[in-house]
């Protein structure tokens, strides 16, 4: 028995493929030339797509640089971290809630002695530390740069090597080696131009010399991407004493300030890791045990720690921004889908056009399968075509926003507004699903002509039909620029809300300037001296209504935070919240920022140090820890109970706004004491703590009508009094609102700029299905105008036909609003998701843009003449 077989010949194949490129590059030519010859409709459907591809692709890459980029480092996947949660700046004490994250660098050696699975364990501070730093011999002042002090295997632990000279080891994380650091490459590069004697020059940080012996590589930003800017300086744990005096956390072994990351050996099991670090824990813990409070001691049982993932880093700027990223780019999708839905309508009412020209191509033998070839290729040009002038509006979108975002010019974020390789993917990989599914179903619909129509000379048998699809797709833009308008009303709404709230204290009028004394080389028994000749002198400043000094001042993104203990009531149990803020202040803060004294007196220049110590609390304090009860008189101190008499309750103060975040959250429990009184603490962990808060960091100055030069004029008589003293900023509170809601505010901005791109395409969509239905009803519209109809009942037949897509659309897109209220709720500060006048304003912009956009073709409707509509037909 035989059989055939059929063998294929290279030769064949090869003939085969040529075909078939042959046939894709004349598919290819034709597509270019008709796009050609169709400028007008090119041009749209380009821009339409750039606009969709651009704002998505200016979101993804952000989304790409904070969300889903992993540290530039050598295999950043081997990397853990020891903690979950993100904490700045420090921690006191030797448990913390929910889980332990930041760590003492007495912990962290004990992490690092004890854990062999760690190939390189690496700590690092969970913040930055502002340092004074000028080139030794430069007469010019102290610059203020960002420090990190780090461990001696920092970045060896990384896989980062120097751009030039050499980075930080252990030998140089030793107590008593020579003071080293080493310099970002961005700093090198823009301060001192890349000059290669930088490298093995003496600094001085903080009025102290120190060897800058190397430069970080290009792009090396360190263990954690932070919004407030990156390291300029690494500098050794070890020499951390030496730049911050009696204020130093290093041998304080329940200081925790430091952020703990690591390489792990190959094969270690994360799991069985985590393990053993718990264990670690709570063998430290236990050797402690002796200085816990009650209240540690009660919760140290349920302490818990996590082992994740370290590629990424310690996550702040992620934590910070991904709700925020996660709905523009929800929202930049919704502007692509509506820019995609106009390519599709263009390229349905395109192919419905030369429908009568497929139809004569099919009599003469063309194939269905080879007309939807033809218009796919040119639908997938049009992506492509959009999606490179997308790229181009990306990039500026993606600059205009870092511009936008990060507005301290003295902080360096490295995120680049170019994109980079997985963006171009995303762009490209965007461009070409849309020609293809944006494309596809009109191919088909224009294909679907029968030979028969051609010899007709028919061109309007199948309107009906083929205006469904058209109308579906204008009622799907007009539901989502609803729920994108609604969703920037209500952003809009919440940050005008948010900026004229009462924060319980007068911004107008009101600056802050921040200095450090520690960086100057104050000591603690110099400070009441400094801060009475800074009170004296500003005070005289013509204009100047008065002056304070505060540890932190309102709204100053800073936090302090302590466990109140209250005499005459039982010791808190370990679950029981008894933490309160507490800043310093000098005589006349509250009258300085405009607070309102409901109770008692406040903070005078009788509070000395050998007087009664005092203290003024808020409402919010007495609401907690006295509810009911009188607190003038009462008293209260901080961490034990043998504290618990330390402080007089004198007065009570309105509650004060003082943190920019969290702003649904009530205002928390706070207390306010004098600069001059000191608490005598036993351990040394307890003195370094209460001699940190006397670093007092802002002055609250009042202006009245802020004349212009005031600033300069301050900044004068700080550098009377001492020229170290480095003025790191000054800010009207005007000023400091829009930094401090700079993220919501660019957030609702971005939402309203959607918004309106959404409502313009949704606009164009429906000006093109109307005036591609006016064409197709030409006729009809011919001979009822014919029949009697006037040219009033044409123009309410075609506005009747686009209201009634929109009204469609409405009624789709409102509890889609209102579902997208509630998804966004954590972004809205008193704007409710389903409230009527946000969802009647978002309509009545959509009825607008739909009126305008069906106008004028029911202006062109209305004037058809009926003899020559009849003669058409």
């Amino acid at each position: 028995m035989f059989s055939l077989q059929h063998v294929w010949h290279p030769a064949c194949l090869n003939d085969e493929r040529s075909t078939k490129g042959a046939k894709m590059l004349a598919n290819l030519k034709f597509a270019l030339r008709q796009l050609r010859k169709s400028p007008g409709f090119t041009l749209t459907a380009v821009l339409t797509l750039a606009l969709g591809i651009g704002a998505t692709t200016a979101i993804f890459t952000l989304v790409h640089a904070v969300l889903l980029k992993s540290l530039p480092v050598t295999k950043p996947q081997e990397l853990y971290r020891i903690g979950d949660k993100v904490h700045c700046c420090m921690w006191g004490g030797y448990t913390q809630w929910e889980e332990y994250s930041i760590f003492s660098n007495d912990l962290y050696k004990h992490f690092r002695d004890h854990t062999p699975a760690f190939a390189d364990l690496a700590a690092f501070q969970g913040g930055t530390a502002g340092l004074g730093v000028r080139r030794a011999g430069s007469q010019q002042p102290a610059e203020l740069r960002n420090g990190e002090f780090v461990s001696g295997n920092y970045f060896r632990t990384f896989g980062v090597g120097p751009w030039a000279g050499r980075v930080l080891t252990e030998t140089d994380d030793r107590e008593g080696a020579s003071p080293v650091a080493v310099m970002s490459y961005h700093v090198w590069q823009t301060k001192y131009g890349s000059d290669p004697s930088v490298i093995g020059a003496t600094f001085q940080i903080n009025s102290k010399p120190f060897v800058i012996v190397g430069i970080a590589p290009p792009g090396f930003f360190g263990g954690e991407l932070r919004s407030w800017g990156s390291p300029d300086f690494w500098v050794p744990l070890s020499d951390e004493p030496y730049l911050q005096g009696t204020s130093s956390l290093l041998k304080q072994p329940n200081s925790n300030w430091l952020n703990v990351l690591g390489r792990v050996r190959s094969g270690t099991d994360p799991k069985a890791l985590e393990a053993q670090l718990k264990l670690e824990l709570r063998e430290w813990q236990m050797s402690h045990i002796a200085d816990m409070s009650a209240q540690e001691k009660e919760y140290l049982p349920k302490q818990a720690l996590h082992l994740t993932p370290g590629g990424a880093g310690v996550t702040q700027m992620r934590e910070s921004y991904q709700s925020g990223l996660t709905l523009l780019l929800i929202a930049s999708g919704c502007v692509l889908l509506i820019a995609c839905a106009n390519l599709a309508n263009l390229m349905l009412a395109r192919g419905l056009a030369g429908k009568q020209q497929t139809s004569i191509r099919m009599a003469l033998g063309a194939s269905r399968l080879q007309m939807v070839k033809k218009a796919l290729v040119e639908s997938v040009l049009l992506g492509l075509f959009g999606g490179a002038a997308g790229l181009m509006i990306a990039y500026a979108g993606t600059s205009m926003i870092l511009k936008l975002a990060f507005t301290d010019p003295n902080s360096y974020v490295p995120i680049e507004a170019a994109p980079s390789f997985p963006v171009l993917l995303f762009a490209l990989g965007v461009s070409l699903l849309t020609g293809i599914f944006f494309g596809i179903a009109p191919a088909w619909v224009s294909s679907r002509a029968e030979p028969l129509d051609a010899l007709r000379g028919a061109s309007r048998s199948v309107a009906a039909k083929t205006s469904l699809p058209q109308k579906a797709l204008v009622i799907t833009q007009a539901g989502l620029s609803l729920v994108l308008l609604s969703a920037a009303v209500m952003l809009a709404q919440s940050l005008r809300n948010m900026q004229h709230q009462n924060f319980g204290f007068d911004t107008r009028d009101r600056s802050v300037v921040w200095i450090d004394p520690l960086i100057a080389g104050y000591r603690e028994d110099q400070l009441e001296n400094l801060y009475e000749r800074i009170q004296e002198r500003i005070r005289r400043i013509p204009g100047v209504r008065s002056a304070a000094i505060t540890l932190y001042a309102p709204l100053s993104n800073s936090n302090w935070n302590n466990s109140i203990r209250i005499e005459g009531k039982p010791e808190p149990r370990g679950n029981d919240d008894y933490n309160a803020m507490d800043s310093r202040i000098t005589p006349g803060f509250f009258s300085t920022i405009g607070n309102r004294i409901i109770m008692g007196r406040p903070i005078t220049e009788q509070d000395t140090a050998s007087s009664q110590r005092v203290a003024v609390v808020n409402e919010a304090f007495v609401k907690k820890f006295f509810k009911g009860e009188n607190p003038i008189g009462r008293h209260f101190g901080q961490q034990e109970m043998k504290h618990a008499a330390d402080y007089e309750i004198v007065g009570v103060s309105a509650d004060i706004r003082y943190l920019p975040w969290n702003m649904n959250e009530p205002i928390s429990p706070m207390y306010f004491v004098p600069e001059t009184q000191s608490v005598v603490w036993d351990t040394p962990a307890e003195i370094n703590g209460e001699t940190r808060t006397h670093y007092l960091s802002n002055i609250v100055v009042w202006v009245p009508g802020n004349p212009s030069g005031v600033g300069a004029t301050v900044r004068q008589a700080l550098a009377e009094i001492d020229p170290n003293l480095t003025i790191e900023q000054m800010e009207t509170y005007d000023e400091i609102l829009r930094s401090d809601f700079s993220q919501q505010a660019l957030i609702s901005r971005l939402t309203s700029l959607f918004g309106g791109l959404a409502l313009i395409l949704a606009a164009i969509g429906l000006y093109g299905v109307t005036s591609y239905s006016v064409a197709q009803r030409t006729n009809e519209i011919g001979i009822r105008m014919a029949l009697g109809a006037d040219r009033m009942s044409v123009v309410k037949m075609v506005m009747r036909g686009a209201f009634l897509q929109v009204g469609i659309g409405l009624a789709i897109g409102i509890p889609a609003a209102i579902a997208a209220g509630h998804a966004m709720a954590t972004q809205l500060f008193y704007v409710r998701p389903w409230n009527p006048l946000i969802l009647a304003s978002a309509t009545l912009l959509l009825a607008a843009a739909a009126f305008l956009a069906a106008l004028i073709p029911s202006q062109r409707a209305a004037s058809v003449e009926p003899m020559d509509a009849l003669r058409n037909e």
